[in-house]
């Protein structure tokens, strides 16, 4: 699932949080997935790795208060 900057922009910092930490537990498991020859495609977990720093970014980037927290988080409904 690879996500795009725009999409973490939106989210609060609670949100980039509580995103960080599920990134975090999925890069785990397909490393793992990857020691075992159970990952089909690892380039999953180069995607994985890249949004972790995306979100980074975004935190740090509110921190230093180059960019701000958006006022109301908006959620995609599916």
């Amino acid at each position: 699932m690879d996500l795009k900057s725009k999409e973490f922009f939106v989210m609060n910092n609670d949100e980039l949080i509580a995103k960080l930490n599920s990134l975090k537990a999925e890069l785990y498991a397909l490393r793992f997935k990857h020691a075992t020859n159970q990952l089909s495609n690892p380039l999953v977990i180069v995607d994985t790795k890249r949004n972790i720093a995306r979100v980074k970014t975004i935190l740090r980037q509110r921190e230093l208060n180059i960019s701000a927290e958006p006022k109301t988080s908006v959620k995609k409904s599916k």
